[in-house]
């Protein structure tokens, strides 16, 4: 069995336009968000073997404080430049190269590209996977490779808002 978090950004910052899109930080709004992710995590007990991001700040900070959240090693998240102006086969791709021994995978990037991802697998499909949205899949395969083809379970969809 194989399983993919896949986690849209905290909310970031659009109040410096001297600041590039890649390097936009998140806002606290944003911060307090992924507060209550984390806390669902927690209670869920989601545990991920690799967090991978997009290289914007947005994505790596959010990363951090989700790593810190479920007790994993900062320094242990893998930042990925194709996950920054991605499309759906870049996620697939980044899935697909992952060692067969890890079991759990977490996918932290933007938009359109999550929300289409997220739509090969829902329905009804959602309009928009907001920020710190969260999706679970499972997929019943030993091989990353297989994913694509593999019978899947939907575990949750959960976005902020959602919580209390």
């Amino acid at each position: 069995m194989k399983t993919v978090y896949i986690v849209r950004h905290a909310k970031s910052s659009w109040d410096n336009f001297d600041v590039s899109d890649h390097d936009r930080t998140l806002m606290q709004i944003g911060i307090s968000k992924t507060r209550k992710i984390i806390d669902f995590f927690k209670k869920n007990k989601v545990v991920s073997d690799i967090i991978i991001c997009s290289t914007a700040v947005r994505a790596h900070d959010t990363a951090k404080l989700i790593a810190d959240g479920i007790s994993y090693d900062i320094e242990g998240i893998v930042k990925s430049k194709s996950l920054y102006h991605a499309d759906t086969d870049d996620i697939y791709s980044e899935l697909f190269a992952l060692n067969n021994k890890i079991n759990t995978a977490m996918i932290i990037a933007h938009n359109p590209t999550l929300t289409d991802f997220v739509n090969n697998y829902v329905n009804p499909p959602i309009n928009n996977l907001p920020t710190t949205g969260v999706m679970s899949i499972s997929f019943n395969t030993n091989s990353w490779e297989k994913i694509a083809n593999a019978k899947f379970k939907i575990n949750f969809v959960v976005f902020p808002r959602m919580l209390s």
